[in-house]
């Protein structure tokens, strides 16, 4: 039996979320960022009891087609973006369309639709994310995180970056972490 789970975007989740399956006695064979696959299925009751418990932690089991197709595009984003090996000329259109097996266009319109932003503005505000984390903790320099990130160059992402948070990469640098947003709350800005 496999669920899709809303709003896990890093290990963490994974971890709270296998802590819930095992509270329940629901055994889970693989967990990964958006999915649980049971090793059986869980009963009506199991999985209220299941959702309950999840929401508490921000989390939800997602029940139509459409939710699902949803957070496995931004499980996707998410996951490249953390990566930092987004190339240059990386293309979501393309990026999305073969690990979806789905016509892009189709995406994009039910995301922009369901999210109210379009997928593209999904996928920067996680690259400036990352640049933020990257930036408090001193891990790499903005040339190198710019290459990681697929900018063609420093002042492009110093540009978005500005758009984006009204700050420069180096005053956002100065004044650390309170700037920075769970990954999960990224797109409901």
């Amino acid at each position: 039996m496999k669920l899709y789970i809303k709003n896990m975007v890093c290990n963490r989740c994974i971890l709270v979320v296998r802590q819930e399956l095992e509270k329940l006695n629901l055994l889970p064979e693989k967990i990964s960022m958006g999915e649980v696959e049971l090793s059986k299925p869980a009963t009506d009751k199991q999985l209220l009891s299941l959702n309950e418990r999840l929401k508490d932690l921000g989390f939800e089991i997602l029940g139509n087609q459409k939710q699902k197709q949803i957070e496995k595009i931004k499980n996707l984003l998410i996951k490249k973006v953390q990566s930092g090996e987004v190339e240059e000329h990386f293309t979501i259109t393309g990026f999305l369309s073969k690990a979806m097996n789905t016509d892009y266009s189709y995406l994009s319109r039910l995301f922009s639709e369901v999210e109210g932003i379009t997928v593209e503005q999904f996928f920067i505000l996680q690259k400036v994310e990352k640049v933020k984390e990257w930036l408090v903790y001193a891990e790499l320099n903005l040339s190198e995180i710019s290459y990681r990130l697929g900018y063609s160059s420093v002042a492009h992402l110093s540009t978005q970056f500005k758009k984006i948070t009204g700050l420069t990469p180096s005053h956002f640098k100065k004044i650390g972490n309170s700037h920075r947003h769970s990954l999960d709350s990224v797109n409901r800005k």
